[in-house]
């Protein structure tokens, strides 16, 4: 069994808490407040942010070149094409691009970002690489899910959400992300296995954290 096939095995409850969480359902059937939404992908913008310091660290402690071509490439994709259809995105909510610049961080993002440097500056390779899955391989995941449920057609906002994440674009860069985790296992030993697991999980917490964050409208209390 490869590292991914096992790790999400053992992390069926949070994957599946993901998949049943009411901002998620809400996403699939339509009926999430839009406010919600709306604090998700501010939220979400300041996340792009640091994760874009994250791929390009990942890059630079590439093992090989293709790696560290594959990371610089998406960390292209993300500044200079992803963060400018976010921000279109974004307006048909109604929200500027001078919002999301002001967009305070809350404590979950400030968190799972936080966490990710750290893996990406102090990790091994092997654990960076996994500390990835939770967000490239579980939105792909996420979104298959809600696809194959049937997009909402009286909320073409959120039928567009879904649908950026079952192109095959996106498939793609999920399934290459998870063949670069099980080749790094397949050469690590077994401490460091173990430590991917660790990263893996937490950075699955961290997402089931994101949707309960927005949800729950979440914000600094002072």
């Amino acid at each position: 069994m490869s590292f991914a096939d096992d790790v999400e095995r053992r992390a069926e409850p949070i994957r599946q808490a993901i998949l049943n969480h009411p901002f998620v359902t809400g996403i699939g059937d339509g009926t999430l407040d839009v406010e919600r939404f709306k604090l998700y992908v501010c939220q979400d913008y300041r996340y792009l942010i640091e994760y874009s310091r994250v791929l390009a660290l990942a890059s630079a402690r590439a093992p090989d070149l293709d790696t560290m071509g594959w990371f610089a490439r998406l960390l292209d994709e993300t500044l200079n094409t992803e963060m400018d259809l976010h921000r279109g995105y974004c307006a048909q909510f109604g929200i500027s691009s001078r919002e999301l610049e002001e967009t305070v961080a809350a404590p979950t993002t400030v968190a799972y970002t936080n966490f990710l440097l750290d893996v990406a500056r102090r990790g091994s390779y092997p654990e960076l690489a996994a500390s990835f899955l939770p967000c490239q391989w579980g939105y792909w995941e996420l979104g298959d899910h809600l696809a194959t449920r049937g997009k909402p057609k009286d909320a073409p906002l959120y039928s567009q959400w879904i649908e950026m994440y079952v192109s095959r674009e996106y498939k793609d860069l999920a399934d290459w992300a998870r063949s670069l985790a099980d080749r790094l296992a397949e050469e690590a030993t077994p401490q460091k296995v173990a430590r991917m697991e660790e990263a893996y999980l937490t950075s699955l917490r961290y997402e089931h954290l994101f949707w309960e964050m927005a949800y729950n409208l979440e914000e600094w209390p002072v």
